[in-house]
This record gives structure tokens, C-alpha cells and sequence, in this order.
């Protein structure tokens, strides 16, 4: 855990340094040569920069260990903070389509901006090549989600900014100065899709849900493998951060001891845990065989798998 929380900091502390430089240096070009397309592109790196503060923040609290309050560890800090992070990424977008749609409204005059937004968006570009391969580089180390949409989120700036140096050239060659806030409102539409698909990825994990079919697979394979454990059902697996907990119920033959039906259960932990990495914590609840409980409403069995 240590080692992974050093990843996830030093991942952070690279997204700030890097995102912090391009947006002052995009938001001040983009005044200079004024651009607002150029301004946009800073605003978006801006929203970069929080998102690396964000994580820094959690990844000391997802170090903290389990306690009374929290039985289950603090894992699912990293799922909050994404969440936290698509609604900054979402407020900056819709910001900066107002200021945009505002300008229109009001026919404020624009102007044909300098080359200085091209050489800079340029600069921009390969900075943003540089961070979206260390974040995902870092955070498959670490399998951290939160670093890997941070990753993902980078790699969208790099497009989004590919947009603004091929709108900035034709705005200056066609000598078309109202293309400028065209491609700022796009920008902020891009921003915004971004920040709501990692939302939707963020509440499946918030919800329980977005497990793959492969985890299920996987234990069912387990079960049958495990001799004297029969019938896999109830499985239900959740995932908090990097971290998944597997509850499911097997059936024993009827007359074994209770430190017989524990060893089979010890066993089919030990075979999850070599099957499935990132295991926090299995419960298997014992039950004779032929057993029929009808109570039994949550959790699948192996032909609901198929369902996934």
C-alpha cells in the first residue's frame, strides 16, 4: 500500500507542476495574442491542476488504515475523489461556454489573433503528450483508476488542443476571427462530455455495479475446482478503488464437521486470491447441500453471468 500511495503522489505532484505551467503560459499567450480559443485551452488545463490536488489529498487518505468508522478501509475515497474531479472538469466547461456564448450575445468585437497562440498551443501539445503518458505510465503502476482518468482526461486535452492549433490556423489565414469563439464553444462542449463519462464510470463503481463477467468466471471456475465445494451462488462482487470484496455462498455435503466445511472455504479463499488479484476480502457462507433459501433475492449465480 505504501509503495502505491508514493506512486499516486508522485503521479499527482507531476499532473500540478506540468498542468500548472501550460495553463499559465496558455492562459497569458491566449490574452496576448487575444484568442479565446487559446484562454479556453488554458481554463481546461486549469481544471487539470485541481484534479492533481485532488488526488495528492486522497491519496493520503486512502492510506489511512481500517478503524471503527470505517471497517472497510478508505478506499473509497479514490471513487469520491473521481466523482469530485468530473464535477470540477464540468463546472470549468460550463464557465467557459457561458463567458463564450456571453460574448456573442453582447456582439463584443473580435479580433484575429497572433501567431503567438500557434507557437504556444504547439508547446502545449507535446507538454500534454509528455503528462498523458507519465499519468498512465503511473497509474497502472499503481492501478489507480482516479490516475488513469486523469490519464485519459490528458489525452482528450491533447485532441482538444489539436482543435485550437487547427482552428487558430484557420482563422489566421482566412483572416475569419469569429472562428476563434466557435472553437472555444466547442472546447467547452468537449470539456463537459469528458467530465460526464467519468462520472458514468465513476457511480457504476459508486453503485455497486460495473463488474465484468470475466471476475464471475473466474470464481465459478475457482468453486469447481475446489473439491467438495458445489452450487456457487449469491456471488456478489464490489470494487473500492483497486481493491475488490467477494461474498458468495457454496453448498457442502451435509454431515461434514464445521472444521471440514471451514477448510473447503479456506481452500476456495486461497484459489480467488491466486485467481484474482487485488482481493481485500472474501466471505463464503457455508450451506448444505440442496439447501433452497427463498430470501435469497441479491447476488448472481453462473447463469446470470452470461447476463453481464
Amino acid at each position: 500500500m505504501a509503495e502505491r500511495v508514493a506512486t499516486i503522489k508522485l503521479a499527482s505532484w507531476i499532473g500540478i507542476t506540468g498542468n500548472a505551467l501550460l495553463a499559465l503560459l496558455k492562459i497569458i499567450a491566449g490574452l496576448i495574442s487575444g484568442s479565446l480559443a487559446v484562454v479556453a485551452d488554458g481554463i481546461d488545463s486549469a481544471t487539470d491542476v485541481l484534479g492533481s490536488v485532488v488526488t495528492l489529498f486522497t491519496a493520503v487518505i486512502i492510506n489511512q488504515p481500517p478503524d471503527p468508522k470505517h471497517p472497510f478501509g478508505h478506499s473509497r475515497a479514490e471513487t469520491l475523489a473521481t466523482a469530485i474531479l468530473a464535477f470540477i472538469i464540468f463546472f470549468a466547461g460550463a464557465q467557459l461556454m457561458m463567458t463564450t456564448v456571453g460574448s456573442f450575445i453582447k456582439g463584443e468585437t473580435v479580433t484575429i489573433p497572433s501567431m503567438l497562440g500557434v507557437y504556444v498551443i504547439i508547446i502545449s501539445i507535446v507538454g500534454k503528450m509528455l503528462l498523458a503518458i507519465s499519468q498512465y505510465y503511473l497509474g497502472k503502476k499503481a492501478s489507480s483508476p482516479m490516475i488513469i482518468a486523469n490519464a485519459k482526461n490528458m489525452q482528450n486535452d491533447i485532441l482538444i488542443s489539436t482543435g485550437v492549433l487547427a482552428g487558430l490556423g484557420f482563422t489566421i489565414y482566412f483572416k475569419l476571427p469569429i472562428l476563434d469563439p466557435v472553437i472555444a464553444t466547442i472546447i467547452s462542449i468537449l470539456i463537459m462530455k469528458t467530465a460526464v463519462q467519468v462520472y458514468m464510470d465513476t457511480n457504476r463503481e459508486l453503485m455497486g455495479g460495473g463488474i465484468s463477467a470475466e471476475i464471475y468466471n473466474h470464481i465459478n471456475n475457482v468453486v469447481r475446482e475446489t473439491k467438495g465445494a458445489e452450487n456457487p451462488h449469491r456471488m456478489r462482487v464490489r470494487k473500492m478503488g483497486e481493491y475488490y470484496f467477494i461474498d458468495l455462498d457454496i453448498e457442502v455435503e451435509e454431515h461434514l464437521s464445521v472444521k471440514e466445511a471451514h477448510e473447503i472455504a479456506v481452500t476456495l479463499e486461497d484459489g480467488i486470491r491466486q485467481r484474482i488479484p487485488n482481493v481485500y476480502d472474501i466471505m463464503v457462507h457455508i450451506e448444505p447441500e440442496g439447501n433452497l433459501e427463498e430470501m435469497e433475492k441479491f447476488g448472481l449465480c453462473p447463469d446470470d453471468v452470461d447476463k453481464l
